[in-house]
């Protein structure tokens, strides 16, 4: 009998596709089969929904790690097939987030809806508070109509802290613990779960005054206390234990670290990292912490995925479909460097600033405040996702601001100048912004990143033609990138009520970011022309990615003894300079090394392009080489105000010592100098490990 031939390995992750995507349309029919489901089917649902996208992600990550080397014999449009396959699996991930989300807002809706008659009474508050505005503001705009951004800000800072106290409620309720509780900061109050406590005051922000049988008073969350009804009380609690689960789910998903129940602990090793995000964003909107139109960060979630949405990767030359040649990296004779290429999208773009973006309540601490945008057809991403972080002045917290034209010793991180190419040929091509915020809640120390908003700017009309270079005042939706017609705050527009007037002031002061498009001069255009053909980043370092790519250039076109071989190749430039882009303090002091030195050149030596690829390879051997591999310097993190401060303290040292020194000789045989043990991979560049490989 004959052995039987082994199933081609793409064959194999397709089958297997088509089996999760009968799955996931069976779970979708499954939810949509009755109106409302009952407790222990949505709970049964949504652990289903964790094991799917579990297995939806072990298929994709089979699938990314596949070549077409691997197939035992030739498979026609290889890449094509391979590209469907992972639309597919993005979109049954999409499917299940949506599920998911759908789930845990049901759940969360059955506990808000205990307090329904509390918050309808402050709308109540609210619609009064409107009439009294109204009022004044019919009084007034007579007399002046223009106000300026700081009265706007004040004024609607004195309206939220009006609505904040007259939501303070005074209440003598008996509320039934549905979770053990254990204090997490003074003023808390433990409790255990079924315990019975009185509740005297209510807040919105989530934090209720409580009183235990003992007299104890303390904070307690209302998501872990619901209504305590004497008659028939023993039948309802039996019927509600699903809902009770539920419930923990939700209000301790952000706080696994500190939690110590033995249902959390049994869930949380099956949850995802993203639906654990959902929880926790559930857990802060119910709270009142964040308005209802934020979001975990779609653009961080690809970033954390791997390598694939990052500079580094697309600094890299793109081979042709038969992997025999360079698709972006040609010789030109006649100059003796990389030939220049055109691309379809070839432009510069101006962060200005961010208006009226909400401010989260004081249970979350905010780390950062940032834009990350990258090129988007509507559906995926198409480049590297950059990130531009934002300033802002303690008196006006709802105004984001950015830098543009960064130079001297200021961060790249805060250039607002961004260069954008690509030669993608989708007729929806645009640019998708996403404005974020890093936190870390007080109660828990859980870190975490949140859209505050997203807006998407199609670069190209109906008929194909560019839109105009100018600047864009661009209304943020709230939600992800995949959701429609959700608001970022919509308390915001239930407040936009009353007179003509009132509502024209309300919608100024709606979310907005504010962008220019400039158009490329000579000079701009030749910059951009010897870049990837698919790359976004800051404007302040493009030079030293030219530089990059003109010695890849020297030593994959012009030195290689064979074009037909593929040995790795001893270059410590091209085996370190893609990290750079990952740690932007070290991409600054390498701009700053190389600034001081090309202060000290003469006229004639800065025309002279290999002179100055020589010059910058000694200044980068000198600064970014020994930087990469210093103990001293901690490793980089996202956010870390200290670890940022440290970071930088280590680098200023290195330079002054360079510049003391006259190079980095004597700090690399200094025995304070500790370095990592020495990595073959610091030295070599695999290029044909590295190479990002054209769809057919």
């Amino acid at each position: 009998m004959l052995p039987r031939r082994p199933r081609d390995p793409l064959q194999s992750l397709r089958r297997r596709g088509r089996e999760l995507k009968l799955q996931v349309d069976s779970l979708l029919s499954e939810s949509q089969l009755k109106g409302a489901l009952e407790t222990s089917k949505r709970r049964d649902i949504y652990q289903r929904c964790i094991q799917l996208k579990q297995a939806i992600d072990e298929n994709k990550n089979a699938l990314q790690k596949l070549n077409k080397a691997d197939e035992p014999a030739p498979v026609g449009n290889y890449h094509q097939k391979k590209e469907e396959e992972l639309s597919l699996l993005d979109n049954l991930t999409h499917q299940l987030q949506e599920l998911a989300v759908s789930i845990s807002r049901e759940s969360r809706t059955e506990i808000e809806a205990l307090t329904e008659r509390e918050e309808d009474n402050d709308f109540a508050e609210e619609d009064e508070e409107d009439n009294d505005v109204d009022k004044e503001e019919s009084e007034e705009s007579s007399e002046e109509e223009e106000e300026t951004e700081e009265e706007e800000e004040e004024e609607e800072d004195e309206e939220e802290k009006q609505e904040n106290e007259s939501q303070w409620q005074a209440t003598d309720e008996e509320y039934i613990a549905v979770g053990d509780f254990t204090a997490q900061q003074a003023g808390d109050l433990t409790f255990k779960k079924g315990e019975i406590l009185l509740i005297i005051e209510k807040h919105p922000d989530g934090w209720w005054m409580a009183k235990n049988a003992k007299g104890n008073k303390g904070l307690v969350p209302r998501t872990y206390v619901e209504p305590h009804h004497k008659e028939g009380h023993e039948s309802s609690e039996e019927g509600s234990e699903g809902d009770v689960e539920v419930a923990e789910e939700i209000a301790q998903g952000a706080q696994a670290e500190h939690r110590t129940d033995s249902h959390w602990s049994a869930v949380q090793k099956a949850l995802s990292e993203h639906l654990q995000q959902i929880n926790t964003v559930d857990v802060l909107t119910t709270m009142g912490a964040i308005p209802a139109g934020f979001r975990p960060s779609t653009l961080f979630q690809l970033l954390e995925e791997g390598n694939q949405f990052r500079a580094s990767y697309f600094l890299q030359p793109e081979l042709t479909p038969s992997q025999l040649a360079f698709r972006d990296l040609l010789w030109d004779a006649k100059t003796g460097t990389i030939r220049s290429r055109a691309s379809r999208v070839s432009l510069i773009l101006t962060l200005w600033s961010c208006k009226m973006i909400p401010v989260p309540g004081v249970s979350i601490q905010l780390l950062s405040r940032h834009v990350r945008l990258c090129l988007f057809d509507g559906n995926k991403v198409l480049s590297n996702i950059h990130t531009v972080r934002a300033t802002w002045q303690p008196k006006k917290p709802r105004t984001w601001t950015f830098s543009p034209q960064v130079t001297g010793t200021l961060p790249c991180l805060l250039d607002g100048d961004c260069f954008i190419r690509s030669n993608s040929a989708s007729p929806d091509l645009g640019i998708l912004f996403e404005l974020g915020i890093s936190y870390i809640r007080n109660s828990t120390g859980e870190r975490g990143e949140l859209s505050c908003g997203w807006v998407f700017l199609k670069l190209f009309d109906a008929n194909g033609i560019p839109i105009p270079a100018k600047t864009y005042e661009l209304p943020l939706n709230g939600g992800t990138p995949y959701e429609k017609g959700v608001e970022v705050d919509p308390s915001a527009s239930r407040r936009a009520q009353g007179s003509v007037f009132h509502q024209m002031m309300m919608m100024r002061r709606q979310p907005q970011l504010l962008i220019k498009l400039r158009s490329l001069n000579r000079r701009s255009r030749d910059l951009l022309s010897l870049l990837p053909e698919t790359l976004i980043g800051s404007m302040s370092y493009i030079h030293l990615l030219i530089f990059y790519r003109q010695i890849l250039g020297d030593v994959l076109l012009k030195d290689r003894l064979s074009m037909q071989s593929a040995d790795v190749i001893s270059n410590p430039v091209l085996a370190t300079f893609p990290k750079l882009l990952e740690q932007p303090d070290v991409m600054d002091a390498l701009r700053t090394s190389w600034a001081e030195k090309e202060s000290t050149l003469k006229r004639s030596e800065k025309r002279d392009t290999a002179f100055l690829k020589a010059a910058f390879l000694l200044v980068y051997h000198d600064c970014a080489v020994p930087l990469l591999h210093s103990t001293l310097l901690p490793p980089f993190r996202w956010a870390e105000e200290e670890t940022e401060a440290a970071r930088w303290k280590v680098i200023a040292d290195f330079l002054k010592q360079n510049r003391e020194n006259q190079g980095a000789l004597q700090a690399l045989l200094s025995p304070e100098g500790v370095h990592e043990p020495f990595d073959i991979s610091e030295q070599t560049y695999d290029f044909l490990g590295e190479m990002r490989q054209k769809a057919a």
